[in-house]
């Protein structure tokens, strides 16, 4: 059967010059777009916008709706509704309703799978640097034809994965919150720049003839920080030319724990922490936060996690075309000190508590694996749900 079958409704969202502009003051309603959704921004990230009330009725966020980016470079990139929001969506998205016989957040699971992307690739059209997809096309999608209760039996299984995912992003944040407190309790009045506490390491500036040419995709990684994802340029080994990492300096490496930074671009100012792999090599368009100390590392990560940081640092930016930051500028910015006797009690404080986010994190980076091994398993019927009790 077609994704088309299990499918009520289907549309594309509000102009966003006329029907939905985004606005820089608080109206109430807000509006979707696609960069919310590829950056996996908290709804209150998400744009203000002036709607008219027949367009909001018409076109507001409800539960079990499926949104997907019909164009743009994250074409095909989802995400299902978990209740209503006081919140439009703009034209570069699709909204899909679900009929009332099936399961939303099933339909959503098919939209998660490889079959799926693979799909996306074949019905994109468009310029390299511009792709879209017609909504009818997409709902051609070929899909498995499962009964409610086997697709109830998928939501199940593969949802306790996601709310433990779920379970330990928040623990995170309320690890992260701890140590924001403990950080604020050292503080003192006096002010220094930050170079007193570590330096920026710039990244290496790879060529594209040091990339193995792997049509893969894999090249540019995603880094998590503590509340979403963003895109940062830091290239993983295993696609860089043996002889070019034989010659770069281990100041190029990124370790476990290290906070990286965006420079440059809309990304610019965002910043996160690297778990979970080991052969990662940092791009010139990527700074590194090296302590003078460990105690002083820890402080700096801490800091510069947090988001009134990161919107310090993106305001920092020059260049109209492509805002950047240099490291220099970014060792240069005033932050609070901390006295020594205060950063070695915050450090036995608070080290336990980062190492036990990056556990965190490295224990969803498996779950998110399993996940996504079980999936096609289920949706190809290798695994049978009928002998399966939940």
């Amino acid at each position: 059967m077609k994704l088309k079958d299990l499918i009520e409704s289907n549309n594309t969202g509000l102009d966003a010059i006329k029907r939905a502009p985004i606005v820089e003051y608080d109206t109430g309603i807000r509006c979707l777009r696609i960069g919310d959704i590829s950056n996996n921004r908290p709804f209150n990230d998400w744009g203000y916008t002036e709607v008219e009330d027949n367009n909001y009725k018409k076109f507001q966020l409800r539960k079990d709706d499926i949104i997907v980016a019909r164009t743009g470079a994250t074409i095909g990139v989802n995400k299902y509704i978990d209740k209503d929001y006081k919140s439009v969506y703009n034209n570069g998205l699709i909204r899909i309703r679900v009929k009332e016989e099936n399961n939303p957040k099933y339909v959503y699971y098919l939209l998660q799978s490889n079959n799926y992307r693979n799909f996306i690739k074949t019905i994109s059209m468009g310029t390299s640097t511009q792709p879209n997809m017609q909504m009818n096309d997409l709902l051609n999608l070929e899909v498995p034809e499962f009964d409610r209760d086997k697709q109830d039996k998928i939501v199940q299984l593969l949802g306790n994965i996601d709310k433990k995912i779920e379970l330990n992003n928040e623990i995170n944040n309320n690890l992260y919150e701890l140590a924001i407190k403990y950080l604020n309790e050292m503080k003192s009045d006096e002010e220094v720049t930050l170079s007193k506490f570590g330096k920026i390491q710039g990244g290496y500036a790879f060529k594209s003839k040091d990339l193995l040419d792997t049509k893969t995709n894999n090249r540019i990684i995603k880094i998590k920080n503590l509340r979403n994802e963003i895109s940062a340029d830091v290239i993983n080994s295993q696609f860089v030319e043996n002889e070019v990492i034989d010659k770069l300096d281990n100041k190029f490496k990124i370790k476990k724990g290290n906070v990286v930074i965006a420079m440059t671009g809309a990304e610019l100012g965002k910043t996160g922490f690297i778990y979970g792999f080991d052969h990662y090599y940092l791009n010139q368009r990527v700074g590194l936060v090296r302590g003078i100390t460990k105690e002083k590392e820890l402080y700096l990560n801490i800091l510069l996690l947090s988001q009134e940081f990161q919107n310090l640092l993106n305001s920092k930016g020059y260049g109209s075309a492509q805002p950047n930051v240099s490291t220099t500028d970014i060792e240069n910015i005033t932050i609070q000190n901390i006295e020594d006797d205060d950063l070695m009690k915050f450090y036995e404080k608070v080290n336990p508590i980062y190492k036990k986010i990056i556990l965190n994190c490295e224990e969803n980076l498996n779950l998110e694996q399993l996940r996504d091994t079980l999936l096609p398993k289920l949706m190809n019927g290798e695994i049978d749900l009928d002998n399966i009790e939940i």
